[in-house]
């Protein structure tokens, strides 16, 4: 069982509102988070990751969006076991990309293997590992999100896994998507997304797997968020980018990206993480 220390901030979730940051161990990496819960009638379902561990000589960054969907359970779960699951793979140190993999895939059998606990909801996800502050590997499932700043640059490091765009093989396991008026694309009439946790009643129909991409963080990368998509529904990638790059202070930053979201007049609930490397 690998051990996770700890170094900087705090992970407060599940209230109507939060926020925190933090640093790496050596203080030249800072992070920072806000989550503020949506106007649909329902408990806050979105929660975050965001610390740094020390596992022997390596220093790790953490940081994780889960927005859950029919209940908080499956993005609480995910919370507590997905970067464990992850690290604790055999070929982590070798092969990052194929631990995610089947970190991913392991977690979600788990998921609906116990669905009589955690329910029959499900849950986004997007994921961030950044190994000795230079190599960055980034995750997800459904369409929660992560953008890079590169110069300035927005550059979005994940795939939005909506039903439309992954018609064929929704269609291919026996699924349908619906396109009703003034609603999104949902797959059997049911879920905004293609890909997610859980959602035992759908998961026939559904993908669990990740799209995994990583990157190099040289002296051009100065920022990454990651947010559920409470706040990419009002907000373009470069507005993000310029937001963020405008504050010193990641929570800062953070704070304005939600509570710019929330004057667009987004209803969902609004997460997001501000990772500052320069």
């Amino acid at each position: 069982m690998v051990k996770l220390g700890c170094f900087g901030g705090q992970c407060v979730v599940g209230e109507s509102s939060s926020s925190s940051k933090g640093r790496s161990h050596g203080g030249n990496i800072k992070y920072g988070f806000s989550l503020v819960k949506g106007k649909a009638d329902h408990a806050m379902e979105d929660y975050h990751v965001a610390k740094f561990v020390r596992i022997e000589e390596h220093e790790l960054g953490l940081f994780a969006i889960y927005d859950g969907h029919m209940g908080d359970e499956v993005p609480s779960y995910l919370q507590k076991h997905l970067f464990a699951n992850i690290i604790e793979e055999e070929e982590f140190w070798v092969d990052p990309r194929r631990a995610i993999t089947k970190a991913y895939e392991k977690t979600d059998q788990k998921i609906l293997s116990n669905s009589s606990n955690l329910g029959r909801g499900g849950s986004t996800a997007v994921t961030a590992v950044l190994i000795n502050g230079q190599r960055l590997w980034v995750a997800n499932v459904g369409d929660s999100r992560a953008v890079l700043s590169r110069g300035g640059q927005a550059i979005q490091m994940t795939i939005d896994h909506e039903p439309n765009t992954e018609r064929s093989s929704i269609e291919d396991r026996g699924g349908f998507v619906s396109n009703m008026p003034g609603d999104v694309a949902r797959v059997n009439g049911q879920l905004a997304v293609s890909r997610a946790f859980g959602d035992k009643s759908l998961k026939s129909h559904l993908r669990s797997d990740p799209d995994i991409l990583d990157m190099h963080i040289d002296v051009n990368c100065d920022v990454l968020i990651l947010a559920s998509d409470g706040l990419w529904k009002v907000m373009s990638n470069q507005e993000a980018v310029d937001v963020a790059r405008g504050f010193k202070d990641p929570q800062k930053a953070a704070k304005q990206l939600t509570a710019e979201a929330l004057k667009r007049d987004s209803k969902d609930d609004i997460s997001c993480v501000v990772v500052k490397f320069r």
